[in-house]
Order: structure tokens, then C-alpha cells, then sequence
């Protein structure tokens, strides 16, 4: 058996070395190749996304999750953990509430 070098660099220990192709080298450049991405269905479905979020800006978003984050830490402070948030516009205004779960009788 040969005696190996000590102190040597990665790129020193690799030298010359020739990966064998696999069965994983098959599947890699078949990914590469052609990604698979499944076709998103058109129609209805993706302009009811579109229309429902259309007028929340990031920043919008982003105060909106801290108001229910706030609200969330407030219910559970006062002891409601099962609720669920309601929306209702009113006028000009929409309005968030949070309504507490009815926990059904077991029989």
C-alpha cells in the first residue's frame, strides 16, 4: 500500500481524481435539462387570487399582520384561544372582530 502525503490541500488531495457516472448523474442532468414545474390551471381560480389581494400593497400587509398580531396577543392575554376573525364593512369602513369558537357537546 502507498503511504499517503500529510499536509496536504484540499485541492492538492483531489488531484487527478475522476468521479465515476451514476444513477444520480442520470437524474441531475434530466433536472437540468427540463426542471419539472407543474402547469398552473387558468381560468376562474387565478383571477379570484388576483382580484382579492389586488389592493394590498406590501406595506399594507405588513401593518394589517401586526394589528392581528397584536389583537391575537390581547385574546389570549384575556383568556380566548378558540376564535375565529370576522369581516364586515361598514360604510366606508371594514372592520375585523374576533368571535369566539362555540365548542360543540360531545354526545
Amino acid at each position: 500500500m502507498a503511504k499517503i502525503p500529510k499536509n496536504l490541500s484540499d485541492k492538492a488531495m483531489v488531484v487527478g481524481f475522476k468521479e465515476e457516472k451514476n444513477f444520480e448523474h442520470m437524474f441531475l442532468a434530466a433536472e437540468e435539462e427540463e426542471p419539472f414545474v407543474k402547469p398552473k390551471p387558468k381560468g376562474i381560480n387565478k383571477e379570484k387570487e388576483d382580484l382579492s389581494t389586488a389592493f394590498l400593497t406590501k406595506e399594507l400587509q405588513e401593518k394589517i399582520g401586526k394589528a392581528l398580531l397584536e389583537l391575537k396577543l390581547e385574546l389570549y392575554k384575556d383568556g380566548m384561544i378558540d376564535y375565529d376573525i370576522k369581516v364586515a364593512r361598514e360604510g366606508k369602513q371594514i372592520v375585523l372582530s374576533a368571535v369566539p369558537i362555540k365548542k360543540k357537546a360531545n354526545k
